[in-house]
């Protein structure tokens, strides 16, 4: 399926505050979780929920006061994507980089750049992304190039691959890189001519993500639409803590609804083994070693969810005071969270099985997208780094490098 007319956002609620921000996202997650097994199975597109979660004005909730918005605490932005994710991670990985590149605009944008971007998103727009490039030499080979003209415009031109958010968005953000190779961001309205954007995404999990290519032939871009990207690493940022910190809140939603699955199937379809019947436990959830095993699941999902709470509040306490060390302390803080996120999205959703039983292996149940979630959202980007990052600061001190996987 190649789209190449725009998804309009409706107009949408101002939420207030973080008590707010919070219990609409409570409330959506609710509303999305009856249909997402469904909307799993049948690849079908979550245009519909993306709307509402427009209309309800969670994707402005980091909008600076100054700009009408209830610039909301990263703790509070954390667990509205870990509340999503645990009804459907697929949803909650959408929008995932509108808030990064919200973030981009909040520190890079000039004065009239914020004020027309913020005015969009309070409106309702969603901000896609077009970054990831396939048959580079790495992640961070980026060869879309911005060509300037005569008229002070650019163009742009480039190939790009798991462009998660952008078959949906009122804005596509494209990173490029300028004539001097340094990294900026253009953000393009979804129906620019020039502008193709491809359904072609065929993950075994995070199937309705829509994460597929976006293909720019000779786009017109006007000055005041490209942003200094390179900028954001210049010096202290949070930019790779804040997006990396909410792939691990999906992480951690994802082993969040497998743990709450598993317990509905157990309390409600398990028969027990015949072994604990004749020891005197005659319904499955009554079973020692079985509660020993949920005991162990959910401290996994505990300690996914502390570390993802305590390395929000350490982004919010580098945010107040921005040195190169309250910014290393952010980055190993997520790196924590999101290897712990990640192993306990993975392992849960794999436990759900053994757990549950036989019957729960049918495809009527539905159960296995837990599993291909997590499997597919953590190859996002290699722990085995993290950890790396993470023993080299308590061994000797060494700050995390900066880049915006970080």
């Amino acid at each position: 399926m190649t789209a190449t007319a725009p998804y309009l956002s409706p107009p949408a609620h101002v939420i207030a505050d973080d008590a707010e921000a919070l219990a609409v996202a409570a409330e959506l997650a609710e509303r999305f979780r009856h249909e997402a097994a469904y909307r799993d199975a049948e690849r079908r597109l979550p245009e519909q929920e993306l709307g509402e979660l427009s209309a309800s004005g969670l994707l402005a909730v980091t909008v600076p006061a100054e700009f009408g918005g209830a610039d909301v605490r990263q703790e509070t932005l954390t667990e509205i994507f870990r509340l999503l994710a645990s009804a459907d991670a697929s949803l909650a990985q959408i929008p995932q980089s509108h808030f990064v590149y919200v973030n981009v605009l909040r520190l890079h944008g000039t004065e009239e750049q914020r004020k027309f971007f913020f005015g969009e998103i309070l409106g309702g727009a969603r901000l896609g992304n077009a970054q990831s490039e396939a048959g580079t030499r790495h992640v961070q080979d980026i060869r879309t190039r911005l060509e300037p003209l005569g008229d002070g415009s650019y163009l742009l031109t480039g190939t790009k691959n798991y462009c998660t958010g952008a078959l949906f968005a009122d804005w596509i953000p494209v990173l490029a890189r300028a004539e001097d190779g340094e990294l900026h961001v253009a953000y393009l309205p979804r129906d620019a001519e020039g502008l193709t954007v491809v359904d072609d995404w065929d993950g075994m999990g995070q199937r309705t993500t829509a994460s597929g290519t976006v293909r720019l032939a000779a786009v017109r871009v006007p000055a005041d639409r490209i942003l200094p990207h390179h900028l954001t690493f210049s010096g202290p940022q949070l930019h790779g803590a804040v997006a990396q910190l909410l792939h691990a809140a999906i992480d951690a939603g994802i082993a969040d609804g497998a743990l709450g699955e598993a317990v509905a199937f157990v309390r409600t379809k398990s028969r027990p083994w015949f072994e604990g019947v004749d020891a005197g436990y005659p319904e499955a959830f009554d079973d020692p070693l079985l509660i020993q095993r949920f005991g162990e699941l959910a401290v996994q999902v505990r300690a996914a969810e502390a570390l993802l709470s305590s390395a929000s509040r350490a982004v919010d306490a580098a945010r107040a005071d921005l040195t190169d060390d309250t910014a290393a302390e952010a980055s190993i803080a997520v790196a924590a969270a999101k290897v712990t996120a990640g192993k306990a999205a993975v392992e849960v959703a794999d436990a759900l099985f053994e757990v549950s039983g036989t019957r729960s292996a049918l495809a009527s149940h539905q159960l296995d997208r837990y599993w291909r979630d997590a499997r597919t959202h953590t190859l996002h980007d290699p722990a085995r780094w993290k950890i790396q990052h993470i023993g080299r600061h308590t061994l000797h001190g060494t700050r995390p490098p900066r880049h915006g996987l970080l």
